[in-house]
């Protein structure tokens, strides 16, 4: 799956945004693991 963020990056540091990207990404693809 393709995910895309923009953001201000004042506001969000790169790595910061990542890092959420590959978290909201493992959840759409196993939405179980955010019932844990």
């Amino acid at each position: 799956m393709s995910v895309t963020m923009s953001c201000d990056h004042r506001v969000i540091d790169g790595a910061i945004g990542a890092e959420f990207l590959k978290a909201f990404k493992g959840y759409i693809e196993n939405p179980t693991t955010m019932l844990l």
